[in-house]
């Protein structure tokens, strides 16, 4: 899928370039990242980033930030969007995260899409915490849900949003 430039109010996201495997895997190896973006290597980042179709990079003061990654489903019947995301340590605590999923929320809602999911690990409090403050809500655990590096698996928090909770749109400031 191609995807258009998408402006926030401190950054761009946009589509992935060569350039951007460097950074990449540099935050996918920080510790911070790498806890829960497992096994990510050159091939891996080529192959899932730049040529999917389905990743737009975090763009914030012309550096590479990190990734989302957007999984529309168009059936008219179940309009709805998988997301997932990292963005490098340097960038926590700033709501980064939380302004580019309400990009992508909007850009998406225009097209009709009214439901957004994410599956954290359910060991990953802060994110957690930031997408709860966006306005996503638990739904559920998905049991065993992540293989870990050393072979045991991890529960995922399904997590949604939906936009009839929102009348004014979904603000990244908000909380």
């Amino acid at each position: 899928m191609s995807w258009p430039v998408l402006a926030g109010e401190r950054m761009t996201l946009r589509a992935p370039a060569a350039a951007d495997a460097a950074p990449l895997l540099g935050i996918l190896a920080e510790p911070e990242v790498s806890r829960w973006w497992v096994g990510y290597g050159p091939d891996r980042i080529r192959e899932e980033i730049l040529e999917s179709g389905n990743a737009l990079v975090m763009d914030i003061e012309g550096q590479c930030a990190g990734a989302i990654f957007l999984y529309p489903e168009d059936d008219p019947e179940y309009l709805h969007v998988v997301i997932h995301l990292f963005l490098g340590a340097q960038w926590y605590g700033k709501r980064y995260g939380a302004e580019a999923l309400a990009i992508v929320i909007t850009h998406l809602a225009s097209k009709g899409h009214h439901r957004f999911t994410l599956d954290p690990n359910v060991n990953n409090a802060p994110a957690i915490r930031s997408y709860e403050r966006l306005g996503f809500r638990r739904i559920g655990v998905l049991r065993e849900y992540q293989l870990r590096p050393d072979g045991t698996h991890e529960d995922g928090l399904l997590m949604d949003l939906v936009l009839s909770d929102f009348p004014d749109g979904v603000d990244w400031r908000r909380n």
